[in-house]
């Protein structure tokens, strides 16, 4: 898999407490020569206080932002603290720990980011029929879009290069259905997007954060957004900067919002 001190899995956590200390013992077992931080966004339980005794890098959002925003957050912590590449990686359960090698083999033949596809071959992931009809109008947004075709728009489980990273942590999206909308912006953007075929589990502990209503919500949300955004101009791909060294004992702490959405 590469240099280890160069990869942080990024982890973000609302409510997580019955599954995070599961997964969290999981990666110390099959990757522990990676970093970890888990983002709390705002959780109500105990999440926080079990990551840290986990011996991990945790953050503290003051109050929940969404996934976006707690991905940010994470994403800008990784880059400034000079790590090489990250993996989003959910605090449920759903995602299984040996398939980051196959993401992160990827990025080594050069992609900028890689999908962990659902519905690419491998296992049999059942979706209900909101999320079903949704997920296949954005795939036909995507495709039209971004003129690429995917088989999991919307995964959450992701492995991301040095340029991306940095990309990510200046402007990633704080709102749901996040990770399509940076799916279309890597693509228009030029990065190298590929989609790897992975098994996904079903979540362990907790509730979805998102059901029916607000999911058609969202989804509507997003397609007027990808629509109204489609014939923005795509910037230059920034440029690999040399990281500063990684300090692995860097202390947990709160993150401040304003921060966040800078």
């Amino acid at each position: 898999m590469g240099n280890g001190t160069s990869t942080i899995i990024v982890i973000p956590a609302f409510n997580e407490s019955g599954s995070l200390p599961d997964v969290l013992q999981h990666l110390r077992r099959v990757v522990p020569e990676f970093a970890v931080v888990v983002v709390d966004d705002g959780s109500s339980d105990n999440t926080y206080d079990l990551a840290l005794a986990a011996g991990v890098h945790a953050l503290k959002l003051p109050f929940n932002l969404g996934i976006g925003g707690a991905l940010r957050a994470g994403f800008r912590f990784a880059a400034e603290q000079g790590f090489q590449r990250a993996v989003q990686f959910d605090a449920d359960g759903q995602h299984d720990v040996h398939e980051i090698a196959k993401l992160l083999a990827e990025l080594d033949r050069g992609a900028d980011l890689v999908i962990g596809s659902r519905f690419a071959g491998t296992g049999e992931y059942e979706v209900g029929r909101t999320r079903s009809v949704g997920m296949g109008l954005l795939r036909v947004a995507v495709r039209l879009l971004s003129g690429r075709r995917f088989s999991d728009t919307s995964s959450g489980f992701r492995a991301i290069s040095a340029r991306m990273l940095q990309q990510f942590a200046d402007e990633y999206p704080v709102e749901y259905m996040d990770s399509t909308e940076t799916l279309i912006s890597a693509c228009r953007m030029g990065y190298d997007v590929r989609e790897v075929p992975v098994t996904m589990h079903e979540r362990s502990a907790g509730e979805p954060s998102n059901r029916n209503f607000r999911l058609l919500y969202n989804y509507a949300r997003l397609l007027v957004v990808l629509a109204t955004t489609a014939r923005s101009q795509s910037p230059a791909l920034p440029p690999v900067t040399p990281p500063p060294t990684v300090d692995l004992t860097t202390p947990a702490g709160v993150v401040n919002v304003a921060e966040v959405n800078s």
